[in-house]
């Protein structure tokens, strides 16, 4: 019998694919979320200041809108957005408390090492209602940790400032090797947030929050560099099937 004579094609050998970590951490981040209540928005990667800054609190003056720190474009008047914070500037701003929202994508700033790349990923949460207080922020992210880290993990918040958050914390847990480890930011809303997006601060109040994708991921798969996240080597990727 003749090869021509065989009509069963080879079987093709394909190994299944899977999300990438960065993905799969997002994903999990935003459902941790989603059963919280808070709803997911969306918005443009190249942002006006206006949104990327001015909304936000962070003055002309700001080391931040520095070029050594944002990609700008179209002369100046546009920039890669450096959070996901405008989007939801621009939710608030059509709609009335209560609100709960999170935004979850792409972000731009001028950093390349082992811990920083000029492009990641972040996921924020802000919550505007009546008597907002530290102390609902504290609950969430306690949860949110919990829910990533396991019941036993170790927290603690130190004072830190954003512009657009008054007072800020920034969230460390304890690592395995006894190490503290910077996870996350955090603050209640500043009333000037509140105005710029037409909502009365004497009424409301708000907390927000922001975690890196990546540093997640790097904890939560004991990864050390942040590039080998992109460097397509498919050995590396396999792992996280």
């Amino acid at each position: 019998m003749s090869a021509l004579d065989n009509i069963n094609p080879p079987p093709i050998l394909r190994e299944p694919g899977t999300l990438h970590p960065i993905n799969q951490t997002k994903d999990y981040l935003l459902k941790i979320l989603s059963e919280m209540g808070f709803i997911e928005v969306h918005g443009p990667e190249i942002e006006t200041e206006e949104f990327n800054f001015d909304m936000l609190n962070i003055k002309k003056y700001h080391p931040a809108r520095q070029m050594h720190d944002t990609f700008y474009a179209e002369g100046k008047k546009h920039v890669l957005r450096t959070h996901t914070s405008p989007v939801q500037i621009r939710s608030m701003i059509n709609s009335v408390p209560p609100i709960a929202f999170t935004s979850a994508g792409k972000v731009y700033r001028k950093d390349d090492d082992a811990t920083h790349l000029p492009m990641f990923h972040q996921v924020e949460g802000i919550y505007v209602d009546e008597n907002i207080t530290f102390a609902n922020l504290k609950d969430i992210i306690n949860k949110i940790l919990h829910n990533l880290f396991g019941d036993n993990v170790e927290i603690r918040f130190r004072p830190s400032y954003f512009p657009f958050t008054e007072p800020s914390a920034e969230v460390d847990i304890l690592s395995k090797k006894g190490k503290w480890l910077e996870i996350l930011g955090c603050g209640i809303v500043n009333p000037i947030v509140l105005e710029n997006c037409k909502i009365d601060p004497d009424k409301y109040s708000g907390l927000a929050f922001g975690l890196g994708v990546e540093r997640i991921a790097m904890l939560k798969y004991g990864v050390n560099d942040i590039r080998e996240f992109y460097k397509s080597n498919l050995d590396f990727l396999a792992q996280f099937k």
